[in-house]
């Protein structure tokens, strides 16, 4: 095909690219993502919930994730903050008996001190001082989270000199933030592995929904540089990127 009849197709991404909750079904099959990392953060959720412990879900995004738990809806909260999924919650997780909150100020979390036994935080934003407060005596706080060099070799390639959105976002940094707000930390690991584009497009609506990472990002704007990803693909059969991922678990 000839870079003009790429950019149409392109575009046709760029319009659909938005998403409800935090979901990337559209784009399914054509990337791929996370699935060799070195732990597994549903097995070791499951190791550590049992029924009779009271769970929280900070930034539970659409509820996707926790509702797949299957916990006791009167041992459940979470909150989240995003506009659009707030909504998704309130539609989706309060009906169940969930208790739900609107927040978006992780220092500012609207429950009693000592409040849950398990935290949990999968690539949303926390504060470890208060998250100290919400847990009991030997609670626990389980995150996997989005390191600062997430996806910096795509970023560069499109928009070149971008800012990272999120800086200190490293095991070591962020092992010593909870370290000093009084948390033992009983596991704590770092990894950095490929994410993978089998086409073009994919990365364009890729690129279109995670705007923190790819501030300013359009087909028009990065059209050459696409067209470069394009040839690379036609060649390698793919995009490659890396990842940068973390994983803490904490205990009060």
């Amino acid at each position: 095909m000839t870079a003009a009849e790429w950019k149409p197709l392109w575009q046709a991404e760029e319009a659909q690219a938005h998403i409800h909750g935090w979901d990337f079904s559209h784009i399914q099959g054509r990337f791929a993502e996370e699935h060799d990392l070195p732990w597994n953060y549903r097995a070791l959720v499951r190791e550590h919930l049992r029924d009779d412990l009271a769970l929280l879900d900070y930034d539970t995004g659409g509820g996707e994730f926790l509702l797949s738990l299957h916990h006791p809806p009167e041992k459940t909260a979470a909150t989240e903050g995003y506009p659009p999924n707030v909504r998704l919650c309130r539609e989706t997780l309060a009906p169940l008996g969930v208790d739900f909150r609107e927040c978006a100020a992780p220092s500012a979390v609207p429950f009693p001190d000592g409040s849950f036994d398990l935290i949990l935080n999968r690539h949303g934003s926390f504060h470890p001082a208060e998250l100290f407060r919400l847990l009991k005596p030997g609670g626990l706080f389980l995150t996997e989270q989005v390191g600062e060099d997430n996806d910096r070799d795509l970023v560069e390639r499109v928009l070149p000199e971008t800012p990272k959105p999120f800086p200190h976002k490293n095991l070591r940094e962020q092992r010593a933030a909870f370290e000093a707000a009084g948390f033992q930390i009983l596991r704590g690991e770092e990894a950095f592995r490929p994410i993978l584009f089998y086409d073009a497009g994919a990365f364009v609506w890729f690129a279109r929904v995670i705007e923190w990472e790819f501030p300013g990002f359009s087909v028009d704007r990065c059209f050459d540089r696409l067209l470069a990803m394009q040839e690379e693909l036609e060649k390698t059969g793919r995009i490659q990127g890396t990842i940068h991922r973390y994983l803490i678990l904490a205990q009060k």
